[in-house]
């Protein structure tokens, strides 16, 4: 690696406070790819190492690609945990949503047993009503067979008077014919 690569690892806030390199910075050992985790290692070794020995100087040694990395990998890891979060609101929201649907079958099925329940003592009054009207029906039919059966005889009693007055004013007129003469 050249000297003017190196500048596109580092970005140095202060330079003027430098005045000699530290003996941990040495480009023969650093990495060759920016984005390996060797290369993390290294930078931050590298810095730890470098402002441990600074002696309480600002300076700030920052690193553009690990810094795009961490980045990067802070990004993931905020769009994993905006998913988790989505995911488990969802998840709040299906469930939530599910007991709803529960208590709405649960409504239901108890106003389905209530109707039930409804229906069935209504259909027991109206049998009751109608056991209640056929026994009167069946009363009603003997009284009127019983009545009918008495009106006939009635008829015949009335029929036999009429013929037996008849004939008895027939005899009473002849035994006063006879008598008269």
């Amino acid at each position: 690696m050249i000297p003017s690569e190196i500048t596109g690892y580092f970005h140095y806030l202060s330079p003027e406070n430098l005045t000699t390199t530290p003996a941990e910075f040495n480009i023969t050992n650093m990495p060759s790819s920016p984005t390996s985790s060797s290369s993390l290692t290294y930078l931050n070794d590298l810095i730890n190492n470098y402002s441990s020995s600074s002696n309480g100087q600002d300076v700030m040694i920052m690193s553009n690609n690990s810094t795009s990395d961490e980045d990067h990998h802070h990004n993931h890891r905020q769009s994993i945990i905006i998913l988790d979060e989505r995911k488990q609101r969802r998840m709040l929201s299906n469930r939530e949503s599910a007991r709803r649907s529960r208590m709405r079958k649960q409504r239901h099925l108890d106003e389905l047993w209530s109707q039930l329940i409804r229906l069935r003592n209504e259909n027991n009054c109206l049998i009751d009503k109608l056991n209640n009207v056929s026994e009167t029906q069946d009363r009603v039919l003997k009284e009127n067979s019983e009545l009918k059966e008495e009106a006939s005889d009635l008829r015949r009693l009335v029929c036999d008077l009429k013929s037996n007055k008849n004939n008895s004013f027939k005899e009473s007129s002849e035994k006063f014919s006879v008598s008269s003469s």
